[in-house]
């Protein structure tokens, strides 16, 4: 049932064109290229965050599960 609803939110191929044209008029041609680059940039860094922070889990898990020496 949802994924019928969302199929009926999501925009078709000509409302695609109309986006498209739309944010043309608004940013322009030269424009678009630097917001796509700045856009890559986040995701990028948003990649690395993911990333380290799966390594800090790994990590404290390692820790946790390492046997003690101490007795």
């Amino acid at each position: 049932m949802s994924e019928l609803l969302l199929m009926n939110l999501l925009p078709s191929g000509s409302e695609w064109l109309i986006i498209l044209v739309v944010f043309l008029l608004l940013f322009g041609g030269k424009k678009i290229p630097e917001l796509m680059r700045g856009l890559g940039k986040g995701v990028k860094s948003f990649k690395e965050g993911v990333n380290e922070a799966k390594e800090e889990i790994e990590k404290a898990k390692d820790e946790v599960n390492e046997p003690s020496d101490k007795k």
